[in-house]
């Protein structure tokens, strides 16, 4: 315990003193992201293009993380899900389908939600509370008294994380909130707070401390003014996590939730000390109407080290050893030693033992190679989930369990907390975790209900008060349904929830789209995807997953569309075969003798568009492969700041680029604020930092591919809570750098990317969705057709489709076409009247066709600039000269791009007309064309060349529309 209340302490100092040598910029105050919204609204309303429709690709299957889930009780077909990044959706259907109800404020992400359902009424909390890497800050709290379709901001703006809301249960106007506060900095808007008027003010009525907040909130079921909430200390920074502290605890309040007392300390049997961490309640009524508390404790102690009979030689042995001691190491437990820490195998026993005496090796720099710069401080592990129950109302609490329970914690168990009891049996409880637990005595035994098609991450259970082998599951793999208590589970993944950190495409026909997802690996599927059921059918869906654990960076080799590299978490990567299935770990090895390479959470690679032969990835240091990543070459020395001491990977390269251009123009940034140029293939490197904030994330370096000085830069600075978008170019090598993007929101940058065909238009994705800009990032428009409000990790446009794929954190993958947004140039931008080429669809016999199905009724669409708004007259009429008017209609023309759609009829008092002009040519002898109505009663353009012509005042366009 005094070890780990020492290191707590140095860690704390630690922080303090390297917090301020890191001079970190202001959080960004709550006001100015809520005036953002309204200004990102402002870029939307004004934009020219955007009559640009965004569709979702999917995929859905692996789905995302669920936080919270609310069933109607009356009816529990009726169920809305809450995503962490993904919006709130509605199923009235058990899970069948889905409706997006919470997707267009000012966040998307939730903590959690409570609802109403006699009066139709959910209160929502936005902000994750699960503190992980991609956990979105809200803005507060939101109130919808129709459902779910319209949405009321009733404040709370410095809560960034929600950890509950409880409403009375006979009072509509007073609610409870546990608010856990800013994630990367201190805050005093912590704690409990209460409103007694429906949201329209609120008091705070418990606060512990500027880095401790409420995580966790319930009602006594017997008694509305007996409320429990748990407290919880943390502090999170870029490079360290402190999951624990000593004002995580249980508080009480008996009148209301005006006034709160701890019932945890040393006299209570529940911890108190600087190993408390994140803690999960729950109460529930027994036979006798006595009530149970049960609470689940993220114990960060540490274990007390094991005693074994086995012979072993551990880290701690060797730090200690003399050369002689060393040399007298039995060479099998030497063996072992090196085997159980992946020491490469060409080194063994007796290797080892003549490289010390040799001076060659020194015993440190043995155990160095084992220490990775991102680990814990410690190996012991930590104790992790604990459970206590209390039967008088938390005046004392008992730990039901003698054993550790293992593998449900681990060192996350910040990124759970969750404990449920059934209600028709308060011995049997369930824990939240990797995987789900059951108890089935109390909490003294254990066992996991999770399936094989369930995911191993949860965050969220509903018992059904009515029949308690009900259960509704929410995990990071979306939500699942059980009617036996667990034993088996349905799927109800239809929503697009996926989490994208990097997309990637090829250049099959049609092409392949490829991402990395948060906890849900790497998958792959078609650009031309569309959503439907019918892949069960076939047990075909077309997105495949070809790796697992926390998907990262994807780069394909399109010389045969087949080589992919990519891989998991903290440098893990793999060059993959998708003929053949083949794969082969790449992720290049630090030499003995040396500390391990510090990689980053999402490791950065690059795919050299000059040789595909040639890939770069980064760890602290950029490294080179000529042969598909068989074998590395480091190309600098460290570009980062040297890292930092902590349980957080830092001081790792974020962002790789080299130029297209020029072979071995290189550019790196880092996640502790480093920006570096090489321009002679990693010889030589400038740091190129003039001007530009320090201690931000580089979220994105990229080169550009129109002229070999300029190169676009985004920093980010989420990790310090502080929103501002940062955004520069450089047009000199990064020797000097310019703001631009200066009218967008305070939204932090994830990725800027430029057009491949037009020089002036940049694509700019945020945390709140995603920006293009027309004017090489002087000003920007918010592109929201189709398209919510969500996170953008990443951006690709398709080189030969000009097609934009986004990629959000949050709603999965959506498609645009941009070849008529890549056309926009100052000349057509001031031109009166513009019409692009367009493509018309084959005649068919069965436009108009009435069947069971439906109607066949065909639309084509026809591109339009407009300078100003106004009405334009379209008119459809046969070639030749005296040509026959077939069609007139008139359209609404909007500023900017439009796309105006004709039905491909042709007016019905024109039939006789049409048919003499289509069978003037036919021969006494050949069977005449058959014009005619269709069953719709309208009449349909054959095929043939006709005249489009559109007229907007005196301006008049004539294309030629082919019917093949």
């Amino acid at each position: 315990m005094l070890r780990f209340t020492l290191t707590a302490i140095f860690i704390s100092i630690f922080t303090i003193l390297l917090t301020a040598q890191l001079t970190p910029p202001a959080a960004t105050p709550a006001q100015a992201r809520l005036d953002g919204f309204d200004k990102r609204k402002a870029l939307a309303g004004s934009s020219l293009i955007d009559a640009i429709e965004f569709k979702n690709i999917g995929p859905t299957v692996q789905s995302g993380r669920v936080i919270d889930l609310e069933v109607n009780p009356d009816n529990p077909t009726e169920f809305y899900v809450a995503y962490a990044s993904g919006g709130l959706w509605k199923t009235t259907n058990n899970g069948m389908t889905f409706s997006p109800m919470f997707e267009n404020e000012a966040v998307m992400t939730i903590g959690d939600i409570a609802v109403d359902w006699e009066r139709n009424t959910i209160w929502l909390g936005s902000g994750e509370v699960n503190a992980s890497r991609s956990s979105y800050a809200g803005t507060g709290m939101y109130k919808s008294t129709d459902g779910g379709t319209n949405w009321d901001y009733i404040g709370l703006p410095e809560s960034h994380h929600i950890g509950r809301v409880i409403l009375h249960p006979d009072n509509p106007e007073v609610a409870w909130v546990a608010v856990l506060g800013h994630l990367y900095s201190p805050n005093p808007e912590r704690g409990v707070y209460k409103t007694s008027d429906g949201g329209k003010n609120w008091q705070k009525t418990l606060y512990v401390d500027e880095n401790t907040g409420a995580v966790d909130l319930i009602i006594d079921p017997d008694d509305a003014n007996t409320l429990y909430t748990a407290t919880w200390t943390r502090e999170r920074r870029a490079w360290n996590f402190v999951e624990a502290g000593s004002g995580s605890a249980i508080y009480k309040s008996t009148d209301g939730g005006k006034n709160w007392k701890s019932i945890t300390g040393k006299k209570s049997g529940f911890p108190a000390d600087e190993g408390t961490g994140r803690i999960g309640l729950d109460i529930a009524l027994d036979e006798n109407g006595k009530k149970v508390l049960y609470a689940a404790l993220d114990n960060y102690n540490r274990r007390p080290e094991e005693e074994s009979d086995e012979e072993t030689l551990s880290k701690a042995d060797l730090r200690n050893m003399s050369r002689e001691d060393f040399n007298e190491i039995k060479d099998y437990l030497l063996d072992d030693f090196l085997r159980g820490n992946q020491f490469p195998r060409k080194f063994n026993a007796r290797t080892i033992k003549k490289m010390i005496r040799d001076n060659e090796l020194t015993i440190e720099g043995l155990v160095a190679y084992t220490e990775d710069a991102n680990s814990l401080l410690f190996d012991t592990p930590v104790i992790g989930l604990e459970i206590y129950r209390s039967d008088d109302e938390g005046r004392s609490w008992e730990k039901t369990h003698e054993d550790y329970i293992d593998f449900v914690y681990n060192s996350y168990g910040y990124y759970f907390g969750q404990i449920r009891i059934n209600p028709s049996d308060v011995n049997k409880i369930y824990v939240l975790g990797v995987p789900v637990i059951r108890s089935d005595d109390g909490g003294k035994t254990f066992k996991s209900i999770g399936g094989s098609n369930v995911h191993a991450d949860h965050h969220a259970l509903w018992i059904n008060p009515k029949d308690q082998d009900h259960l509704i599951l929410g995990n990071d793999g979306g939500a699942n349904i059980s009617y036996d208590d667990g034993t088996t589970w349905n799927n109800c993944n239809t929503p697009s929830v996926g989490q994208f950190y990097a997309i990637a495409v090829d250049m099959a026909e049609p092409y392949q789209v490829y991402g990395g997802l948060q906890d849900n690996g790497v998958w792959v599927g078609p650009s031309n995807y569309q959503s439907s059921p019918g892949w069960m059918a076939s047990g075909q869906y077309p997105y495949k997953e070809i790796l697992g654990g926390d998907g990262m960076q994807v780069a394909v080799d399109t010389r045969d569309n087949s080589t992919v590299y990519t891989g998991f978490q903290f440098g893990n990567y793999f060059r993959i075969n998708m003929s053949g299935g083949r794969r082969q770990s790449i992720t290049p090895k630090h030499e003995l003798g040396e500390r391990p390479l510090r990689w980053n959470w999402q490791t950065p690679i690059h795919l050299s568009v000059h040789n595909q032969d040639i890939l770069y990835m980064g760890s602290n240091k950029l490294h080179r492969s000529f042969n598909q990543g068989d074998d590395f070459t480091e190309i600098s020395d460290d570009l980062t700041q040297g890292g930092i001491k902590g349980d957080v990977a830092f001081g790792t390269l974020a962002t790789i680029h080299e130029s297209p251009l020029r072979f071995g123009l290189l550019y790196t940034g880092s996640d502790d604020g480093l920006v570096h140029v090489s321009r002679d293939g990693g010889y030589n490197w400038e740091k190129i930092m003039a001007g530009l904030p320090e201690n931000l994330w580089v979220s994105r370096v990229q080169a550009s591919a129109f002229a070999e000085g300029r190169v676009y830069l985004a920093l980010n600075g989420y990790r310090w809570d502080d929103f501002t978008p940062y955004l520069y170019v450089s047009e000199d090598y990064g020797k000097s750098w310019q703001s631009i993007g200066k009218d967008l929101p305070p939204e932090p940058i994830n990725v800027v990317k430029e057009d491949p065909k037009n020089e002036n238009i940049l694509y700019v994705g945020t945390d709140n969705g995603l920006y293009i800009s027309l004017d090489r990032g002087q000003s920007f428009v918010f592109m929201d057709n189709n398209l919510p409000a969500v996170a953008v990790h990443d951006l690709v446009v398709h080189p030969r489709e000009s097609e934009l794929i986004v990629g959000t954190h949050g709603r999965s993958l959506y498609l645009a076409d941009v070849s008529q947004l890549q056309q926009f140039t100052e000349e057509l931008i001031a031109s009166e009247l513009h019409v692009f080429a367009f493509d018309a669809p084959r005649f068919s016999s069965r436009w108009g066709r009435t069947a069971w199905w439906g109607s066949s009724e065909p639309q084509m669409e026809i591109p339009v600039y407009a300078k100003t708004d106004g009405k334009a007259t379209l008119t459809i009429q046969t070639k030749g000269d005296d040509p026959l008017l077939l069609k007139t209609f008139e359209a609404d023309l909007n500023a900017g791009l439009n796309y105006l759609t004709y039905d491909l009829t042709v007016d019905v008092d024109q039939l006789e007309a049409y048919k003499s002009f289509l069978n003037k040519d036919v021969k006494e002898n050949e069977k005449p064309i058959s014009v005619k109505k269709a069953d719709n009663d309208k009449l349909y353009i054959r095929s043939g060349k006709y005249t489009l012509e559109i007229k907007k005042g005196d301006t008049v366009i004539k294309k030629e529309l082919e019917i093949r």
